[in-house]
């Protein structure tokens, strides 16, 4: 072998080991402070979401999700809400209004309204350390009975797109998070990693992106999320579904 060429070989070999020796596998707790949550600022941004098969683009819906900083019974809090306005498989519409605590993403509660075929679904919840509850006091909501017991804090699931931007994203780093989907099965501890970095389009030109996977605890399967360098906001995602792939994608 070439000098030269054994010579690029140790060194691309030394650079990949110093890379795995610096990742880490990040065992993110509910109420430890989270190394970026900085970077979750106010804001909107829209996403479209569609599903491609072949050549075939098929739409679901624009996707509205907020970012706030509020007053709530005294205290500064985070608020996230989601609006879904959808035409497949008909017209409908979804709400989503979610309370954190500001610096650790600790839900505090979560309500969720439908609206489809002229029929109004409202859902409401309480998350503490030890179980997520229905919301007592939420008026027609129809979890008020839920019980879900959980061996350990929770977050959020319907916010984990504003959550895993608080991850300190590198090559290599994993993040283990327990998540709740409310009205759900029992929390689990799901697993992204960042599988490196790559170029897309965004909505005003090329962005830099980290490029993570989950396999959402479905061995065999994978989601990717490219998310923006620097303010770590959501570029895109694709899932692979039955029916194709299903593409989130920011529009603005």
């Amino acid at each position: 072998m070439h000098v030269a060429t054994l010579k690029s070989l140790l060194l691309a070999t030394l650079a990949a080991a110093a890379l795995n020796a610096g990742a880490a596998v990040h065992s993110i707790d509910v109420g430890t402070p989270l190394p970026r949550f900085a970077l979750v600022k106010p804001g909107v941004h829209r996403y479209l979401r569609y599903v491609r098969d072949g050549e075939s683009n098929k739409p679901i819906d624009i996707w509205m999700r907020e970012v706030r900083f509020e007053q709530r019974d005294g205290k500064q809090l985070l608020r996230v809400r989601q609006r879904w306005d959808g035409v497949a498989p008909g017209p409908y519409t979804l709400w989503l209004d979610s309370w954190f605590e500001p610096g650790t993403f600790r839900p505090i509660s979560h309500e969720r309204t439908s609206e489809r075929d002229g029929k109004r679904k409202v859902e409401g919840f309480v998350f503490a350390p030890d179980r997520v509850t229905g919301m007592k006091d939420l008026a027609d909501n129809v979890q008020k009975d839920l019980v879900v017991e959980s061996g350990e804090p929770t977050f959020n699931f319907e916010t984990d797109i504003e959550f895993l931007q608080a991850m300190p994203m590198a090559e290599g780093e994993e993040f283990r998070i327990n998540f709740y989907h409310p009205g759900g099965p029992a929390p689990q501890r799901y697993t992204w990693k960042v599988v490196g970095s790559e170029s897309i389009s965004g909505p005003a030109g090329p962005v830099e992106c980290w490029v993570l996977t989950t396999d959402y605890n479905r061995p065999g399967t994978v989601s990717k999320f490219w998310f923006a360098k620097g303010a770590q906001v959501m570029v895109r995602q694709e899932s692979v579904t039955p029916k194709g792939v299903l593409v989130k994608t920011l529009i603005e």
